[in-house]
């Protein structure tokens, strides 16, 4: 199918308001049936133009552990491309549920720089709608640009799953993917997350997912506790791979188990120096380390 003109919003959707018609949209579809569309919108959203609050940058900085600098860290942008990702599914010809939907994997290609003095145009479209052992996944896809240029400096791709949801004509693997055992192995840091660390993302993020900021607020969504937002859990793993990563690399995470607050996390990073001694690539994996399950895992490559 060819794609038509991306949708110009005029500027980057409010995140509270997207839940809220997203809480909606829930209901109607309680009311009305289930939709039953196989379909996913062809239609981009994109908003031209966007300028970043310094301010806010520099609170996430410190948050994550980021070094102070001019350059976006790669977790910030997705942050940024975030509340244009979820207008995407958040659209009534959208064939899943946008409440309760859940972040399997992430993978980013950080092609190169992009400043804070940058204007950036942001678009954001959902594909390869797919089947998946416990219901339905699907890919969505963010590109951020220097404003008024071609060239793609950042791509991330989100694969989310609508448990439970099966549609019809999407057929779903005869069998799960052989994982590996995980044995935990010698930490090289430990992170002491309070039960406050959802509220801490939100502030410098936008995602105020209930299920990230209270017990109360998670339990109304089914939830025993709180969780920490996956991508601040992988974006501090980045902050901790430092500044070896250099401006052009790709980060791949895959989500594991969810991370319920307070809690301890146990993080291993280790590294590839490759022939010429220069850095290739970063691993990392992050558990709970009192019952060893793992929470994370994922790396940094060089490009």
């Amino acid at each position: 199918m060819t794609p038509l003109q991306p949708v110009i919003l005029g500027d980057m959707p409010s995140l509270s308001k997207l839940y809220v018609n997203a809480a909606a949209q829930a209901a109607r579809r309680r009311l009305l049936g289930t939709h039953d569309s196989s379909v996913l919108p062809v239609e981009s959203h994109e908003v031209r133009g966007v300028t970043l609050d310094v301010a806010n940058l520099t609170a996430y900085q410190h948050l994550l552990g980021e070094t102070a600098s001019d350059v976006l860290p790669a977790g910030f942008i997705h942050a940024l491309a975030f509340p244009l990702a979820i207008s995407v599914m958040n659209r009534d010809d959208f064939p899943l549920p946008l409440l309760g939907m859940l972040h399997l994997r992430n993978s980013v290609e950080q092609r190169a720089p992009l400043l804070f003095t940058d204007a950036l145009d942001i678009t954001a479209r959902v594909e390869n709608l797919r089947g998946h052992r416990a219901g339905t996944q699907v890919d969505v896809v963010a590109e951020v640009r220097v404003a008024g240029t071609r060239d793609i400096c950042w791509r991330g791709i989100s694969t989310y799953l609508a448990k439970g949801v099966f549609l019809p004509g999407v057929d779903k693997p005869s069998s799960a993917p052989v994982r590996r055992d995980f044995k935990a192995p010698d930490p090289t840091g430990v992170w002491q997350l309070g039960v406050d660390a959802g509220r801490a993302y939100a502030a410098v993020s936008g995602d105020f997912n209930p299920i990230h900021l209270s017990v109360l607020s998670a339990k109304a969504l089914g939830m025993r506790r709180s969780i920490a937002h996956g991508m601040y859990l992988a974006s501090r793993a980045l902050a901790d791979v430092g500044s070896v990563r250099g401006d052009s690399f790709t980060w791949d995470v895959d989500f594991d188990a969810p991370v319920f607050l307070p809690c301890r996390v146990a993080l291993e990073i280790s590294s590839d120096q490759g022939g010429s001694g220069t850095w290739k690539r970063s691993d990392f994996v992050a558990w709970n380390p009192r019952s060893g399950r793992r929470h994370f895992s994922g790396s940094v490559t060089a490009l």
